[in-house]
């Protein structure tokens, strides 16, 4: 909920806090006003598609997916291409889900690797599903996400994946040293329809919006031109998708709740923090059974484990095994991110330093604005060596002949003889990258003068503006 919905509220919930406090009703009365604010209640929730299609929430929606850009769905439609198009149609589209009467496009289907191994499937709505999804999920956002669990992080105003590590943290930080690492089994791929409806009829009475949301979740997917109907499942890729999978999980926050445990859950991924071995393994057994009764999903057993939090990894993150741990960037997250560097820089063998290193700054100015709470600087060292060393191991490659680069480390300052000492010494790209000629002929300050960005630095840029 922004600002401005919060002030809304206060204002309207204002009234009702003076006359209850000043009044003296009979029974009878009180009875009557309170089944009058039920009424007014429920009469919001019974004309949600009104607030869907209402200007200023159109008006929103379209900036965001505007803003958020985005590959075009099934039917090619591009972003640029959408003003023009609800210009010229939104009035029928308007009827059209006022009535009832609109249908969603399949989405296509696109595979994406997992950081984990295997693939993830995405399903990437049309242009114009993506506008109408995020009217709707602006406005059930302030119906819903109030009531949410001070435990769930993901996919919420306000909140993020650091606020969930920060609070696991925290918990360890109290004496809560082992974690219950729950790991739901295709999650995404197996949310059942019914069920989910259900939850979020429980606070929306618009029939209208209800069927739009069920015929969202019914829309089936596109893969190499033929068209699959969907009977379970909430595809990644729709704005509207995290908002049902925080009401759906919502019941398992509550029942955490109710049980007294300290946990944190982005999306589909939780992890619960015991005091013990033993109590882990129970919470493990009742929450498996709990998600299967009530929800209808299962724990991936393969994945979902009890263990030490410093020996796991969350959101990224891991943290020390001190009485007061600090949190460190995960040896995985850390492999990964050099796999994706490594793809940018062969992909910058015919082009200029100067060019990759601005893709370079691109990447590494997120990955540490994302790792910013890491409190074990020295990664952020390592990487900044590592990164020199690839530009140098990219020069080296480019220079290609030995003439060439005796040429240019000549021109970078490097002694005649020991140039041409260096130049054909048979030795690999990566060895020479490290090698005291080549920091001699490209040293920090020289690649600093280029544009390389030092994530060290950032990261402390970024600690003190916190």
């Amino acid at each position: 909920m922004d600002g401005a919905d919060a002030d809304k509220m206060a204002e309207m919930a204002e009234p009702h806090r003076k006359e209850a406090a000043g009044s003296r009703h009979e029974p009878g009365q009180v009875r009557q006003t309170s089944a009058a604010g039920k009424e007014e209640a429920s009469s919001k929730t019974t004309t949600l598609m009104e607030q869907v299609v209402g200007r200023e929430n159109l008006k929103r929606a379209l900036r965001r997916v505007v803003s958020n850009k985005g590959a075009p769905g099934p039917d090619g439609m591009t972003v640029e291409e959408l003003t023009p198009f609800l210009k010229a149609h939104w009035p029928r589209l308007r009827g059209e889900l006022l009535e009832s009467r609109y249908v969603p496009k399949p989405v296509r289907a696109v595979d994406i690797p997992k950081p984990g191994g295997g693939t993830r499937r995405l399903g990437v709505p049309t242009v114009l599903d993506r506008f109408i999804q995020q009217a709707v999920l602006q406005v059930l956002t302030p119906v819903f996400d109030p009531a949410f669990s001070q435990s769930s992080f993901g996919y919420r105003p306000g909140r993020s994946a650091q606020g969930a590590v920060a609070a696991g943290r925290r918990h360890v930080e109290e004496g809560f040293r082992w974690v219950v690492d729950m790991d739901v089994e295709k999650f995404f791929d197996r949310v059942n329809h019914d069920v989910l409806m259900a939850r979020v009829a429980r606070k929306v009475e618009d029939k209208r919006l209800l069927k739009l949301v069920r015929a969202y979740l019914n829309a089936g997917i596109m893969v190499e031109g033929v068209a699959y109907s969907r009977i379970e499942g909430t595809p990644q890729g729709g704005p509207l998708s995290p908002l049902l999978s925080n009401i759906l999980l919502d019941d398992l926050d509550k029942e955490l709740e109710r049980r007294g445990h300290r946990f944190c859950r982005y999306a589909d991924d939780a992890n619960v923090y015991v005091r013990s071995k033993a109590a882990g393994e129970r919470v493990m057994e009742s929450m498996g059974k709990f998600l299967e009764r009530r929800l209808r999903l299962r724990l991936n057993r393969n994945k979902s484990v009890v263990d030490r939090p410093w020996k796991r990894t969350f959101l990224g993150y891991s943290m020390t095994p001190n009485k007061e741990p600090k949190l460190k960037v995960a040896r995985d997250a850390l492999q990964r991110a050099r796999g994706d560097l490594r793809q940018l820089f062969r992909r910058g063998r015919g082009r200029s330093l100067t060019r990759v290193i601005g893709e370079i700054n691109q990447f590494t100015r997120g990955w540490t604005g994302y790792f910013r709470l890491a409190q074990t600087k020295n990664v952020f060292e390592e990487m900044d060596d590592w990164l020199r060393r690839r530009c140098r191991w990219l020069l080296w490659r480019q220079w290609k002949r030995p003439r060439t680069r005796f040429k240019k480390m000549v021109q970078l300052g490097l002694a005649v003889e020991r140039a041409k000492a260096s130049a054909g010494n048979g030795r690999g790209p990566w060895w020479n990258a490290g090698a005291s000629h080549m920091n001699a002929s490209v040293p920090t300050a020289w690649l600093a003068a280029q544009g390389l960005m030092s994530l060290s630095v950032e990261r402390r840029r970024l600690e003190v503006a916190v």
